[in-house]
């Protein structure tokens, strides 16, 4: 086994196929025991939390080369899978799982670094040149059109920024908002919640809701406040 943790789409997870091998167990029998815990979330209202914790996504067999499902999960996805699971042997696996989970968090901390775009470093490079720019008539015609370049770019680079996670909090919270006006029903709601978040997607061209860019947020809270879905059955 190569690594208990990774990170896929920003997250640090495991997957069901890194639990089965870990804890000696099949890889059907741990999509069950995964299947069974969104089923109870689902039923506790939780299809949220569900949805954010538990991806459902695909592998190719090394063998067959076929596609099976698989699902990634975040670390507190795995501490419920995982709560089950309590012989010695596997109270170890599971202090392994923990210890891996806090090292790739320190690891990404400590070498967080946020690069800049192109369009962020010309700014810099701009800004940094308008400031030794002397003060002369001549220069000053300079300064302006550099500072009107600078509001162009920076302009340009703000229709590139994506929602932070505040931003993702709110996103969220419109959308359980609006899926909980239109159904009481614990079984209609992850059909709603899954259909409002592939909609989103489609309208605002985006691989994922944290996708959508700042400027768009007031839009998509407006789209969501008058979603109407196609079908709720």
């Amino acid at each position: 086994m190569s690594r208990l943790v990774f990170i896929e789409n920003n997250k640090i997870v495991t997957d069901s196929l890194t639990v089965a091998e870990v804890f000696g167990k099949r890889h059907d029998n741990v999509m069950t025991d995964i299947v069974n815990q969104i089923e109870k979330l689902n039923q506790a209202d939780e299809a949220e939390w569900g949805a954010l914790n538990f991806q459902e996504a695909q592998y190719q067999h090394s063998q067959n080369k076929q596609w099976y499902s698989k699902f990634n999960l975040t670390e507190d996805a795995f501490t419920l899978v995982a709560m089950s699971y309590v012989t010695p042997e596997a109270m170890k696996m599971k202090v392994k799982f923990i210890q891996e989970f806090k090292r790739m968090r320190e690891h990404i901390e400590q070498n967080k670094v946020v690069p800049l775009s192109k369009d962020q470093a010309l700014v810099t490079v701009l800004r940094t040149t308008a400031d030794l720019v002397e003060d002369t008539q001549a220069i000053k015609e300079e300064q302006h059109e550099i500072r009107k370049l600078i509001t162009q770019v920076d302009q340009k680079v703000e229709q590139q920024i994506t929602l932070d996670h505040g931003e993702q909090r709110r996103l969220q919270k419109c959308i359980a908002s609006k899926v909980y006006e239109l159904s009481d029903d614990p079984e209609t709601r992850p059909k709603l919640f899954k259909e409002i978040y592939r909609e989103i997607k489609d309208r605002f061209g985006v691989a994922s809701y944290k996708d959508v860019k700042r400027q768009e947020l007031q839009s998509a809270i407006n789209y969501i406040e008058n979603w109407v879905p196609r079908k709720v059955s």
